[in-house]
């Protein structure tokens, strides 16, 4: 009576070397699972401790995210996206604010920057010192006209002139503040600083005070239940989202990079340990025959497996959550550098991610083991003693259709992205590289004994070694499959994360140096002078002189919001020529408020056409619908979206134009306005979330990539061990060592190359019509670039296969 837990324990014990390989794999998919996991447990708990309303025990702000909603009644869908600055409130909530019971008062908070000759301040109205503590001292608080600066700025008494995005203003200092480590700033009255603002009516947030007596979570009701849905309403630490806004966007990076990445990667990492997992157990096929020649039963075939897996997967999992941890911090750290994320929030690490990893892997091992082991375990002994002798190509009734479905999906994805553009093309395009890997995994032995049969034509003539090779792979195509698959996934990925992001760039760059026709362009970080354009329109010299107002706006694209790039325009439409060629396909560019010119395919994606309204979203998630009046090609390079300033400076915090563009003039008569830029030395500011995006596509490829690359030596290494028979009995037959290491390296050769060549293939199915969906290009390969992810990879495989391979031969050597 076989006893399989005993088995399985001795399994172990005496045959380590049997399970390195799957316990590689399954602690590198532990390890990719649980840093995803980490990253949307943080996304999703994630708050700032709150500094400025600290000691406001309620605040109310807007939403921070503008809904697009699609349907009705059960087919209603609300996709939502974070503003790209700030949304505000009506002022007239502060007073129904005060009005509920319990509350002392309320304060309407608002925040703006102004400018003290030259230098960068930030605005507040003087009734927030009621939660934020700051007193005078010297001085006393200002009137209207008036104004409580820092110390340092000024002296009490003293007339000055404040610079404000409408122009320059001159105030009496009442008072003096300690600067207490804070940056330099202005106070003024409270109406006075709604109507600076440069955003009448609208304030960032109200901060209510309560009665002696009342609570937070009390006041928090009764100021919701008066609001309504105009506010959010928050206490405690959440008042760190009513402060710090980037907080809902930091949170929406770290959910996709956890959830949609981490799926993605979760899944290549689950499907790769599958795979290898399968292979091992393949490879003990003659141990399952010979268990069933003596009387083993296949219920206790599958008992010994499946005790195998509860042996190796939890162990394999708990390490692998250990270099996982790693992962996320480094990840986390790395966006918090980049200011992705604000510095005051912290990793989440607690035990749903780790025990979800453990649980992932041992799962994905039962489940392959258990699949894997339903043919050795059916058939009758002596069927099964045969089969392990000589491998036979099989058609699956269940994987065959599969793989031939998902490849007919990939070529009907790749047909459909061909005739989309923008937003709908990529998300077309994503399909096609994970319906074809399926393919290629489902149809492995089919795909490798094809590949086999037309790589292996040159190498017949190539002398014995590479003739022996071509024999081997066409014979052994199940073994060929298992190393191919993760070469394919390792470059597939990598291909195509990294030249999507090369593709875009150059696309970018073309633009850049044909629309920039601008002799020189000023730039300020604290915001140009309101009168900037004037001044530099009369420079000697200058031509044309246009102001551009840079930031963000909301458009509808593939059911839901998507952020594009935005200029605000202080010019005529001929000064805008004059120095941008936005290169213009329909209608003709027109600065009129309430009209837009925008990127022509931007304008395929949104589905309109000149003449036709544009339903977006201002950056501070205002609704507006303006009349487009032109599309040109060259939104990339320059702004997918033209306006006029005016339409936009009521809608951000900052109203200060970003940057002056001029024809004509010299660099030193313009220095006055700020820092000169040849056209030459200027590249247009990249925006935060494009540079995520490259850093991001770079580090999912390095990830994906890297773990796919040491998947594939793995799966090298125990395909070569578990060949020591094979090359004992070549060397009995008269094959020179060396003859054998040839045999090895010629079939190591065919494996890369054939993982190469449909990785590439794949990437290219995917990259064609992403990129002509979103640039309108060809996509853009570097060949260096290119050639040493080949190379990387063939040489991966060629050492994955040599050392072990001259191991197993000295072995043999040494026992003989």
């Amino acid at each position: 009576m076989f006893v399989p837990n005993g088995l399985a324990r001795a399994a172990v014990r005496f045959k380590p070397a049997a399970f390195v390989g799957t316990f590689v794999a399954l602690a590198m998919a532990a390890a990719i699972v649980s840093a995803c996991g980490i990253l949307l447990e943080t996304g999703l708990r994630a708050f700032v401790p709150p500094q400025r309303y600290a000691h406001a025990a309620v605040v109310a702000a807007a939403d921070q995210r503008a809904h697009w909603i699609t349907g009705h009644g059960e087919d209603r869908e609300d996709d939502s996206t974070p503003v790209p600055d700030t949304a505000r409130l009506d002022d007239s909530l502060v007073a129904k604010a005060a009005s509920v019971p319990g509350a002392r008062t309320a304060v309407a908070d608002v925040t703006f920057p102004i400018q003290l000759r030259k230098s960068a301040l930030t605005a507040h109205g003087w009734g927030s010192t009621a939660f934020t503590g700051e007193q005078p001292t010297a001085g006393r608080a200002p009137r209207t006209g008036e104004v409580v600066l820092t110390e340092g700025a000024a002296d009490v008494g003293d007339r000055i002139a404040l610079t404000t995005a409408d122009g320059p203003r001159d105030f009496r200092v009442s008072g003096i503040t300690a600067s207490a480590g804070r940056p330099p700033t202005a106070w003024f009255t409270d109406s006075e600083a709604v109507r600076l603002s440069g955003r009448p009516g609208r304030i960032d947030a109200i901060a209510v005070l309560p009665e002696q007596g009342v609570s937070a979570a009390e006041l928090k009701s009764q100021v919701a239940h008066a609001l309504g849905d105009r506010a959010q309403v928050y206490t405690g630490d959440d008042r760190g989202a009513a402060e710090d806004t980037s907080l809902a966007e930091a949170k929406e990076l770290l959910v996709a990079l956890g959830g949609s990445f981490g799926g993605v990667a979760a899944m290549v990492a689950v499907f790769t340990a599958a795979g290898t997992v399968a292979l091992s157990v393949g490879q003990r096929a003659r141990e399952f025959a010979l268990l069933r020649a003596i009387g083993a039963t296949p219920r206790q075939i599958r008992r010994t497996i499946a005790t195998e897996t509860l042996l190796v997967a939890p162990l394999a999992g708990a390490l692998g959550c250990l270099p996982g941890i790693a992962l996320a911090r480094w990840w986390f750290g790395q966006l918090k550098d980049r200011g992705a994320v604000p510095q005051e929030v912290t990793l989440s690490v607690s035990g749903i991610p780790l025990l979800s990893a453990v649980g992932a892997v041992l799962l994905t091992a039962l489940l392959a083991g258990y699949t894997a082991a339903r043919r050795p375990a059916r058939i009758k002994p002596g069927r099964a003693l045969a089969e392990v002798s000589v491998e036979r190509l099989r058609v699956g009734w269940i994987r065959t259709p599969l793989g031939i479905a998902a490849t007919v999906g990939g070529f009907v994805c790749a047909g459909l992205a061909t005739s989309l553009s923008g937003e709908d093309a990529a998300n077309a395009a994503l399909g096609i590289v994970f319906l074809f890997m399926l393919a290629v995994a489902l149809l492995g032995p089919l795909v490798a004994r094809a590949c086999a049969a037309l790589f292996g034509l040159p190498l017949r003539g190539a002398g014995a070694p590479a003739s022996l090779a071509a024999a081997n792979s066409r014979t052994n195509a199940r073994r060929l499959a298992s190393a191919i698959t993760p070469i394919v996934l390792a470059m597939a990925f990598s291909c195509t994360l990294v030249f999507m992001h090369t593709s875009e760039e150059r696309a970018i760059s073309s633009q850049q140096q044909a629309g920039i026709v601008a002799d020189h362009i000023v730039t300020s970080p604290a915001g140009l002078a309101p009168d900037a354009v004037d001044r530099a329109a009369r420079t000697p010299g200058v031509t044309a002189a246009v102001g551009l107002l840079r930031t963000s706006v909301l458009v509808p694209a593939s059911g839901s919001l998507e952020s594009v790039s935005a200029q605000g325009v202080t010019g005529s439409p001929h000064a805008l020529a004059l120095v941008q060629d936005l290169d213009v396909r329909t209608g003709a560019v027109s600065l009129q408020p309430g009209q837009v010119a925008l990127d022509a395919t931007l304008a395929d994606t949104t589905h309109v056409r000149v003449g036709d309204r544009l339903p977006l979203r201002l950056p501070d998630g205002t609704k507006a619908e303006p009349t487009v009046v032109a599309t040109y090609g060259r939104g990339l390079g320059l702004s997918q979206v033209t306006l006029s300033r005016s339409d936009l400076a009521a809608h951000v915090t900052s109203a200060f134009d970003t940057e002056v563009w001029t024809r004509g003039g010299t660099a030193e008569a313009l220095t006055p306005l700020g820092t000169v830029l040849d056209a030459g030395d200027y590249t247009a500011a990249r925006s935060l979330d494009r540079e995520l995006n490259a850093w991001a596509n770079t580090v999912m490829a390095a990830v994906l990539g890297g773990f796919a690359a040491v998947a594939a030596v793995n799966t090298l290494v125990m395909t070569v061990l578990d060949r020591r028979r094979e090359l004992a009995t070549l060397r009995l037959v008269g094959t020179t060592r060396r003859q054998t290491l040839r045999m090895i390296r010629w079939e190591a050769l065919l494996v890369t190359l054939t993982g190469i060549g449909l990785g590439t293939a794949i990437a290219l199915a995917t990259l064609v019509p992403m990129m002509k969906g979103l640039t309108g290009e060809a996509p853009y390969i570097p060949p260096l670039l290119y050639a040493s992810f080949a190379a990387t990879i063939l040489a991966l495989g060629m050492t994955a296969t040599a050392l072990p391979a001259r191991a197993a031969l000295r072995t043999r050597r040494n026992a003989g």
